[in-house]
């Protein structure tokens, strides 16, 4: 039993040291100097800093507005006798919309006209005794009064009467009703929507540190969803204040849209032009690390990564404008950027940007 069991250890031993040298032997020819891996550079791209000129332009998100929009309403309440718009149709300024039934306004106002014209004939009457002084100056004032009083009521409802016909306070585009001829309409009761959408109004912001760059009739282009082609605005009413709860200014712009093509209502993708840097430091975003307390790059030094701090502003689909932190001749490291540390060995590949 003990030659049986010393033969399985010897067996075992046997294996133990082929694997051994299997192993060894692979290492060898993987590292024929035994230094292993610690030492090998890391490949990596990069480009090499250079000054360029640049648009500085910001991409924005807006809205746009109508023109003009009201909701179109009645100020009285009665029975709609008649609807004199068609749905999705362009209205004139003064154009009669729909007319609210005024039977019982023009009988009161009938009642009223009788009063006036008594009032104003006691009040005729008083005049001519005073100057004869048969009555008091008292009584004439009172006679005055009431005849006045009479004009002012006539006058009440004759602007009651016409409220009852609805009328566009401005040409545009009517929306869809709400109403039918008989119906009971009062002042809270949307009957439609009116839009003045010839020209649309573009709102949009910007940060603080942009605000001084921004003029007056500056125009810039801008996009929808849905459409390929820029539309061009211009800007006419800057907010006179930043906002202090986002830090932002608010613009308005208003664009030409005859053609009916763009809707109120719909996000637009601004660009808008600030200056042009003649001397600029552009990178590929991608060469960008976000760290705590700022961003920063790798350049490479005498063969080995090196951290750098930098001050960023416009950011563009793929590149970052550089204020600080970078200056021309520098190679700054592109690729492999998250797994880099400082000093660690490269071998960059530099291409063309």
């Amino acid at each position: 039993m003990k030659v049986k069991y010393l033969i399985y250890s010897l067996l075992i031993i046997g294996i133990a040291a082929l694997v051994t040298y299997r192993i060894q032997k692979n290492t060898t020819k993987d590292d024929p100097k035994g230094k292993g891996d610690k030492n090998k550079p890391m490949n990596v791209s990069g480009i090499v800093v250079t000054l360029q000129p640049f648009d500085n332009n910001l991409s924005l998100s807006g809205a746009l507005e109508a023109n003009e929009q009201v909701e179109i309403r009645s100020e009285v309440s009665g029975i709609v006798e008649g609807i004199y718009f068609t749905e999705g149709s362009n209205v004139s300024k003064g154009q009669v919309l729909f007319k609210v039934n005024d039977v019982e306004l023009r009988a009161q106002l009938r009642q009223m006209q009788t009063k006036e014209n008594l009032a104003s004939e006691n009040a005729r009457r008083a005049k001519l005794l005073l100057e004869k002084q048969a009555i008091s100056q008292e009584e004439f004032d009172i006679a005055s009064a009431d005849y006045r009083s009479a004009q002012a009521e006539s006058q009440l409802i004759r602007a009651q009467i016409g409220k009852t016909s609805v009328k566009a306070p401005f040409s545009g585009k009517i929306g869809l009703r709400s109403i039918s001829p008989g119906t009971y309409i009062t002042p809270t009761i949307l009957v439609a929507k009116l839009v003045n959408s010839g020209h649309l109004k573009i709102t949009f912001s910007i940060p603080e540190k942009y605000a001084a760059q921004v003029k007056m009739n500056s125009e810039f282009s801008f996009t929808v969803a849905g459409a390929t082609n820029k539309f061009t605005a211009k800007i006419y009413a800057i907010e006179p204040e930043i906002a202090v709860a986002t830090r932002t200014l608010q613009i308005r712009a208003i664009t030409d849209n005859k053609d009916g093509k763009l809707l109120p209502g719909t996000f637009a993708n601004v660009e808008l032009p600030l200056s042009t840097i003649k001397d600029a430091i552009i990178i590929p975003s991608e060469a960008i690390v976000p760290i705590q307390n700022g961003k920063k790059v790798f350049v490479t030094e005498n063969g080995k990564a090196k951290e750098v701090m930098v001050e960023t502003e416009t950011r563009t689909d793929k590149d970052i404008l550089i204020l600080s932190g970078l200056k021309a001749g520098d190679t700054v490291l592109t690729s492999g950027v998250m797994s880099l540390k400082k000093d660690t060995k490269v071998k960059v590949a530099v291409a063309k940007k």
